[in-house]
């Protein structure tokens, strides 16, 4: 009995050494620029706006800020998220469209009704309107990408926004546009055709085969008005057992691909933790990144077999423009670094993506907005990460856990910038509490021997920046290597963006 209690001791004393040394063995990337998987579509750095809360009255608009501009808009807020660079901005919805009246939030503001917002409960003053969202994305140098009431709203409703915001004058909406101010059309390029009709959560919720009859007469009305117009189709929203919104994605792509040029996909990735989003494991979050994987490439699955099927020479992509992070932590840092990541690595289907929300991207305080940790990674991605991306090799330690098998712990892309002649490598550290040692293998071309290593991280993983003080920041350094052979040790729990000139 003594013989068998020292082998089960020494046999978990190896597991545990075995289980450390696993963390700290030495991890390899393969990097070869001639490699590529698409151009990225800077498109994926786009972002959402909903009026819930103080999302848009409070933080973008408020006319009785010491921050407000002339028109209203939060120039604080104004200032910093230009700095992003974001590509475009989908508006107003979100489970808010599915019951708004466009029409309520145009024209002087004294006389727009005052409305009760079902979906949150809250009530809806329609002093931030469609002039408003599209001033908003001047201001801050993005593309407008419109979302129509695909719930409660109807054919005639659709068109006439469409036109009110894009037909140049002539017409009753055109002229309309033009009377209140805006004698240039909004250029609208995007449009969403309904939100997440396939939730029960949603006003107007429709059957499969109901959403694609309206879908495809809005889409078609919509084209008459505006050939150029990129038309997104509502892609599945309801994730539960029984993988129902695969079905709906099948019928949808079945019955809409040639008359469509995206599908979305909408994915809170923090309904896979178990427990859901009160899980706060870290290893845990830190998976989540493999769930956007997994939903990017079953829907590709089926966008292929439909275009297989249909025949049609118009291309669909993943428009995947509703996701969350968290709200502004250090491990959110890293958790939309793995979205981005993900968003990159399939970067032949993924071509627009945005961030819920897009006030989100900074704090918010009394005294002004501030950078907050998910604004430093947003930046490092959407001001270098452009370019190519590349299909890279990686093999180092990795976890388990109750949702996936062989999480490895270093979430890695690469791309390869031809303009400014550099290879640009994201490394997510997964691991709570190690860093891990890595040999970076520059497969073909010639470098400079000199690198600049961008790097995100903070002393306490849960570490939160505020107006006073900010634990979490981006640390830049300069790395010098010999040939072809980059060593370098990625610190436990952080984001590191390598730029890597080439010769």
């Amino acid at each position: 009995m003594r013989l068998f209690k020292n082998i089960c001791f020494y046999t978990l004393v190896l597991c545990l050494v075995s289980g450390n040394l696993t963390a700290q063995e030495i991890a390899l990337i393969k990097i070869d620029p001639d490699r590529k998987i698409d151009t990225i579509d800077p498109n994926i750095y786009g972002a959402f706006v909903e009026p819930i809360r103080t999302v848009v009255y409070g933080n973008i608009y408020d006319p009785d800020s010491p921050f407000a501009d002339e028109n209203g808009f939060r120039k604080d807020f104004i200032d910093l998220i230009k700095e992003l660079n974001i590509r475009n901005v989908r508006w107003p919805g979100g489970n808010f469209v599915s019951g708004y009246n466009w029409e309520d939030g145009i024209g002087p503001k004294d006389q727009r009704p005052a409305k009760l917002d079902l979906a949150w409960n809250q009530i809806e003053t329609n002093q931030m309107g469609t002039d408003e969202y599209a001033k908003f994305c001047s201001l801050i140098g993005a593309d407008n990408f419109l979302c129509i009431n695909g719930g409660t709203g109807t054919l005639d409703d659709a068109r006439n926004w469409v036109e009110y915001c894009n037909y140049e004058k002539g017409t009753f909406y055109s002229d309309l546009r033009r009377k209140y101010g805006n004698e240039e059309p909004f250029n609208v390029k995007y449009v969403g055709l309904g939100n997440e009709i396939d939730g029960p959560w949603q006003m107007g919720q429709k059957s499969a085969e109901d959403y694609c009859k309206f879908a495809l007469e809005a889409g078609k009305l919509i084209a008459l008005i505006d050939e150029d117009i990129k038309l997104v189709a509502s892609g599945a929203s309801l994730y539960r057992p029984g993988n129902e919104w695969v079905d709906w994605n099948e019928y949808v792509l079945d019955k809409m691909v040639g008359k469509i040029d995206y599908i979305s996909v909408h994915r809170y990735a923090t309904e896979a933790l178990p427990g859901g989003r009160e899980n706060n494991v870290f290893s845990d979050r830190m998976s989540l990144g493999l769930d956007i994987d997994e939903k990017i490439e079953t829907t590709h699955a089926l966008i292929k077999k439909a275009m297989v099927k249909s025949e049609s020479d118009r291309p669909v992509y993943i428009s995947f423009d509703e996701y969350s992070p968290g709200f502004g932590g250090m491990a959110s840092s890293l958790l939309l670094a793995q979205h981005l990541n993900s968003f990159i690595r399939h970067a032949d289907i993924v071509k627009m993506a945005n961030i819920t929300m897009i006030t989100n991207l900074t704090g918010h305080s009394p005294e002004g907005v501030f950078k907050n940790s998910l604004f430093h990674t947003f930046h490092l991605y959407s001001n270098n990460a452009i370019g190519t991306a590349l299909d890279i090799y990686t093999d180092g330690p990795s976890y388990d856990n109750e949702i996936f098998n062989n999480i490895p712990y270093l979430d890695v892309t690469a791309i390869f910038n031809e303009s400014e002649k550099k290879v640009i490598l994201n490394v997510v550290n997964r691991h709570e509490t190690e860093a891990i040692e890595t040999k970076i293998d520059l497969q073909a071309g010639k470098y400079t021997g000199k690198a600049t290593v961008n790097v995100i991280n903070a002393e306490n993983p849960n570490a939160r920046n505020t107006i006073d003080e900010s634990p979490v920041s981006v640390e830049t350094d300069q790395l010098n290597f010999k040939g072809n052979v980059i060593k370098h040790t990625f610190p436990a729990h952080s984001f590191t963006q390598i730029e890597i000139p080439v010769k």
